[in-house]
């Protein structure tokens, strides 16, 4: 058989490395002075184990008392984070001698800033975990939850990820909140502000925006998108408030969709199922989409069906 791929490899491997040339972003060769995704995944799960200690056990350190072990967790996740973030800081800029000089400083303040802060955002996640046990029927306990529920997981990084964009770290918490993600489809942007008491049921397919505010006791199906009107705008629209405001009490069912900076969903409104919002909305108010006319083919005979209830459209739990 005739070898088409050794007279040709050296040419094509010389232009692929001549295309790096470019000084396009993505030409960057640098691989030392960039975030670790695979660091960033591991503090992740360290962090929840400082969340949830209870709940998980560590093949690292044979130690029989659970507060040295964790102990030696918050140590690594200082050491490590501290180190992620003077890259972050320096990222895409040239790292001189006093540039360099300042990011650790910076780094240090934020990772014990970060690490200060721990006990409130545990103080966060409990009454995430009550809301999730007093909404969903089918927990069987608040251990089910924390173990096995995705919607609380994304929560939680979502959580560790916000204080770090507070503090003014770049790329970390994105990376972050993209993991979270990947793992369980629930797009929650680390920008976004989310009160107490908050409530993911099922979670797939969730998307919430960088500006999205959300108060207290607020209930998300599967499926929502609290999103923004128009990104056509681009860079001009940075900084600028472009997804709604979730007040306390609200509950948005499956597939709905509440786009707009202007938007406001007042206290104790429902959002039924599949509904399009652009507008405000005002307190304690129902929205739904009207009825859908269904049809069934029995034989030759066409059946419709006539809902007599006007609730039945939206209100349900899964």
């Amino acid at each position: 058989m005739q070898d088409l791929i050794s007279p040709e490899i050296h040419t094509i491997t010389r232009n692929i490395l001549a295309d790096y040339d470019h000084k396009r972003p993505i030409d960057k060769l640098d691989v030392f002075n960039q975030p670790d995704s695979k660091v960033i995944y591991e503090l992740i799960q360290e962090l929840v184990r400082v969340a949830y200690p209870g709940f998980s056990k560590d093949k690292n350190y044979r130690i029989y008392d659970i507060r040295n072990n964790l102990s030696m967790v918050i140590e690594d996740i200082a050491f490590r984070l501290n180190k992620q973030v003077a890259i972050a800081l320096r990222y895409g800029q040239r790292a001189d001698d006093i540039r360099l000089a300042e990011t650790r400083d910076q780094a240090q303040r934020i990772t014990l800033e970060f690490l200060r802060k721990i006990p409130e955002i545990r103080e966060y996640l409990a009454t995430d975990v009550e809301a999730v046990f007093d909404g969903d029927p089918a927990a069987e306990s608040a251990d089910e939850i924390i173990f096995a529920y995705p919607g609380l997981y994304a929560i939680t990084i979502f959580r560790f990820a916000h204080v770090l964009y507070q503090l003014g770290v770049p790329v970390i918490p994105r990376i972050m909140t993209e993991l979270a993600h990947s793992k369980t489809g629930i797009d929650i942007n680390p920008g976004a502000t989310i009160g107490k008491y908050f409530m993911i049921d099922h979670g797939t397919g969730i998307v919430v925006g960088e500006t999205t505010e959300i108060g207290e006791h607020v209930k998300v199906y599967q499926g929502v998108t609290l999103g923004a009107l128009s990104t056509s705008g681009g860079r001009k629209l940075f900084n600028k408030k472009r997804h709604p405001t979730i007040e306390d009490y609200v509950t948005i069912y499956s597939g709905a969709s509440i786009l707009g900076g202007d938007t406001v969903i007042g206290r104790g409104a429902v959002i039924g199922g599949n509904v399009f919002l652009t507008k405000s909305v005002a307190p304690d108010t129902k929205v739904s989409v009207k009825n859908q006319e269904l049809r069934y083919n029995q034989g030759k005979r066409e059946v419709q069906e006539v809902e007599a209830d006007p609730d039945a459209a939206w209100f349900y739990v899964i």
